[in-house]
């Protein structure tokens, strides 16, 4: 089967967004990282999470390079990541993989998290007109409908509720994250009246969002943070990260974390961390 055309062309196409994003990346003066994927804690926290038997002690599969790549900024500023991450989730759904192949960057000295959408728009307009410029052939055999991405839109993830809501007549069932038909028509009703493949959801509710995700000061109740919506299906998380120490540490004990548990991740906020965030896609 994978000897047959539109298998390979599946396989060219996944090297072109990969090399488009790498050479976007480079361009923009970020510095490629390779973190360990045998971690002592989960970046991510909770239950979707591969144990493993590290020589008589408890070990992990990464969910995310999240620790490494915010330590990283304090070195070089700006830094990515293309690597597996694990998730050890029901994957009998077309939403959810064990193993994906991530992209993952890092920005210091941000002033905002919107700047981080406004790379992450940046590297798409650029992989897909890499993909257009460079696998023509691909594109064409599996008769793929490239995005136009000119501005992609952005709404409060309360007000998606509400628009949704208002214009679907749906009850609001779940006030802290989305479902995956909000997700679906969201996206349809962005694509109706914005004509944009993409959305940009920000301002998630804290409760739902890392412990290392920056609060609103003005609404502590969420996020400085946004998932982006690609035709219904979530393909980033992103935000700004805490970079205080004390507000950290405070955060985790809210959390009734163990904070000991994170001391070498800690040692980056104690020794001074720039304003930073990035995103995973």
């Amino acid at each position: 089967t994978l000897r047959n055309e539109k298998e390979r062309a599946i396989f060219k196409i996944q090297e072109g967004i990969v090399d488009g994003i790498r050479e976007f990346l480079k361009k923009e003066k970020f510095t490629e990282i390779r973190s360990p994927k045998i971690v002592y804690a989960g970046a991510e926290g909770g239950a979707n999470i591969f144990r493993l038997d590290y020589f008589g002690k408890n070990a992990y599969l990464a969910q995310s390079p999240q620790f490494y790549k915010q330590m990283m900024v304090g070195v070089y500023e700006r830094v990515f990541e293309i690597a597996p991450v694990y998730r050890a989730e029901k994957h009998d759904t077309s939403r959810h993989l064990n193993e994906y192949t991530s992209v993952d960057f890092e920005m210091g000295y941000i002033r905002d998290y919107e700047e981080i959408m406004q790379m992450e728009t940046m590297m798409l307009r650029y992989v897909i007109q890499y993909l257009k410029k460079n696998y023509e052939v691909e594109i064409g055999i599996l008769k793929i409908k490239l995005p136009i991405i000119n501005e992609i839109p952005s709404i409060k993830f309360i007000e998606a509720k509400k628009l949704l809501a208002k214009e679907y007549n749906r009850k609001i069932n779940d006030y802290d994250d989305f479902e995956p038909e909000e997700e679906k028509l969201l996206s349809k009703w962005v694509k109706d009246k914005l004509k944009s493949d993409f959305v940009f959801v920000t301002c998630y509710p804290t409760k739902k969002r890392p412990f290392y995700a920056m609060e609103n000061k003005e609404n502590i109740e969420e996020t400085l943070s946004f998932d982006l919506l690609f035709r219904g299906l979530e393909i980033t998380t992103g935000g700004q990260r805490i970079h205080s120490y004390q507000e950290q540490v405070e955060k985790m004990k809210a959390r009734k974390m163990d904070v000991d548990q994170f001391e070498s991740y800690l040692m980056m906020h104690k020794y001074g961390m720039p304003p930073h965030g990035g995103l995973g896609f």
